[in-house]
């Protein structure tokens, strides 16, 4: 017998004979290849995947151009958006004003600029204001769940149970409106969803093994809610700030249709469109026509960006 060989009675292999993990490639439903697809998904990250939908391209260039119009416009083109001047009203574009005047003597692209520039600021404020609080609250009660949970919930049925327009119009005609008061009055209304949101993303994170592991090291409720429930239900509540942003937009603009707006000089797309419709059917186009526009976009450029969102941190519908 040689000496390399094995002496065991019966054995089929020598110590000279080659390894059987080196006789091919690892079988397609072997754990080995089943690990092979994932070598490339580092390339698909959620911000590739966002920059190669053709929504979130268009989304984000409609969103950064009125950015744009509305925040850097006035640097270059100065008007005077507080004085009335009657003497200019409601002339047609050309000249010094290249989409004429309204019936106050406001120079509209300024106006435009200005109405925009609250619309946006009215977005973001109320986005950032009831993701935090939705988010907070929907975290905190989903961690907590039995009785806690159902109670915060009921709190959270009974107001989505009032119809929001309707109590907002109360609200609004009960106090003098102004910018930070809407902004006030919209997020207390509009933090209910985020919430409900995060509740159901939490309940579904709560059980998974890092979550355990966190409490298991002596980590507190409110650390493992901020440092790990949160960050994980980050796609969810990204997706719902940029919704939010359109739907205040929209919101605004519907009370100063109904006259419960901005007060003048204070301008808006919703005020703009109220006071331009009395003189549309006389040939004023210009009165209307540009505040619908730049609204339309805007809120279809949030929309899109929202979507792309959605399927870019949506992981269940990627691995789908």
């Amino acid at each position: 017998m040689s000496p390399t060989a094995s002496s065991t009675p019966g054995s089929a292999m020598t110590a000279t004979d080659p390894a059987p993990l080196a006789e091919g490639p690892p079988a397609a439903g072997s754990p080995t290849g089943a690990r092979t697809p994932a070598a490339g998904r580092g390339l698909g990250g959620p911000a590739v995947a966002l920059l190669r939908n053709r929504r979130a391209r268009a989304g984000l260039v409609l969103i950064a151009l009125v950015a744009l119009f509305c925040f850097a416009g006035p640097l270059f083109y100065r008007t005077d958006q507080v004085t009335v001047h009657l003497d200019l009203a409601e002339l047609p574009p050309g000249g010094g004003h290249p989409l004429g005047t309204d019936a106050n003597g406001y120079d509209v692209l300024g106006r435009l600029m200005a109405g925009g520039r609250s619309s946006l600021e009215l977005g973001f404020a109320v986005a950032v204001a009831t993701t935090v609080v939705g988010t907070l609250y929907g975290a905190f009660s989903g961690y907590v769940g039995g009785v806690t949970d159902s109670l915060m919930m009921r709190v959270v049925d009974t107001f989505l149970a009032v119809p929001g327009l309707v109590l907002l119009l109360i609200m609004v005609s009960m106090f003098s409106p102004s910018l930070g008061g809407i902004i006030l009055l919209l997020s207390l209304l509009s933090w209910l969803s985020p919430a409900r949101l995060v509740r159901g993303e939490v309940l579904t994170l709560r059980t998974r093994e890092f979550v355990q592991a966190a409490r298991m090291m002596g980590g507190t409720g409110p650390r493992v809610v901020l440092r790990h429930l949160v960050p994980n239900a980050a796609g969810v509540v990204i997706v719902s700030a940029t919704f939010t942003v359109a739907d205040s937009i929209l919101m605004l603009s519907t009370l100063s249709f109904l006259g419960l707006g901005l007060p003048p000089p204070n301008a808006d797309w919703g005020t703009m469109l109220t006071g331009g419709l009395d003189f549309l059917y006389d040939g004023y186009w210009w009165l209307v026509y540009p505040p619908a526009a730049l609204l339309v976009l805007t809120v279809v450029a949030f929309n899109l960006l929202g979507d792309a969102l959605h399927d870019a941190l949506d992981v269940r519908l990627k691995r789908t």
